[in-house]
């Protein structure tokens, strides 16, 4: 699909960096972006820990931060020439899990940039509120990796489940404009039901049909974990992106990922775009 609306959740202490990357990304496809600023509350340390005086005093100074971030944000962003707008949410207790969905559902893509990608608290609650929540596709950047939104080449990891078609769905343009495509497989197995005969041919078949020119690689796990496979593969190919999809299911109020998502989302070192 096209990106005309990019939602990057930044935030209040990383917004130098991420804000950086979300106005190169957005310039690159000419989309409009939404930056939200999220700040978050003190964590409380007793059962009346939020009426006491420190506690409150704090929130405060954090509110009046974070007024000032989105300010500095507004004037960063003006100067800029691109179409954006710019919100900010105090997280409590609860967290901003459904603010982050609520926003979601209007962008097209959800960035989380290099200083989101550090904060696990943060990280968290963008995958949980924009990814499952809201159901849009969330681009990863992690620290020292070059983000872009038009990729040479693209590594789609592939199991032939509907979550890896849904990202492959999702980064359809993107894998029709790059000038290399490869549809990796950890250890495939044939079976009529899943992957048929040959595994990665229906998929294969499904991309050309869009005009898209696909490798289908088939790769041995020797031991090593998916995550590690399927990096060390978008290395060997000097791939700019890798496209996945994402796994995990709800546990009373946690969400548990599955390994290969887990893993991703703690040691990818190329940009990751994530759908489910």
């Amino acid at each position: 699909m096209s990106f005309k609306t990019m939602l990057a959740v930044i935030g209040v202490s990383q917004t130098d960096r991420d804000l950086q990357v979300a106005t190169d990304i957005s310039d690159q496809v000419s989309a409009h972006l939404s930056a939200l600023i999220v700040g978050f509350a003190p964590q409380p340390t007793g059962r009346y820990a939020t009426l006491a005086p420190a506690w409150l005093e704090q929130r405060e100074r954090n509110l009046q931060a974070l007024g000032e971030t989105a300010k500095t944000v507004r004037d960063k962003l003006s100067k800029r020439g691109i179409s954006f707008d710019v919100d900010s949410i105090y997280a409590e207790v609860a967290g901003a899990t459904y603010d982050i969905g609520e926003r979601a559902l209007y962008s097209d893509l959800i960035l989380m940039g290099p200083g989101a990608f550090e904060n696990a608290d943060l990280k968290q609650q963008i995958i949980t509120g924009g990814l499952f929540q809201s159901g849009r596709p969330v681009l990863l950047i992690p620290p020292g990796s070059i983000p872009t939104l038009k990729p040479k080449t693209v590594l789609l990891a592939w199991d032939s489940r509907a979550q890896s078609a849904h990202a492959a769905r999702e980064a359809l343009q993107l894998m029709s404009n790059a000038k290399f495509v490869h549809v990796a497989m950890v250890d495939p197995t044939a079976t009529p039901r899943q992957s048929g005969d040959e595994p990665g041919a229906d998929v294969a078949a499904y991309l050309a049909r869009h005009g898209i020119d696909v490798t289908v690689d088939a790769l041995p796990s020797a031991g090593r974990t998916v995550a590690q496979v399927l990096q060390r593969h978008a290395n060997d190919v000097a791939a700019d992106m890798i496209v996945m999809g994402a796994y995990g299911h709800s546990r009373l109020r946690e969400l548990v990922f599955g390994g290969v998502t887990r893993s991703m989302l703690n040691e990818a070192r190329l940009p990751v775009l994530m759908a489910r």
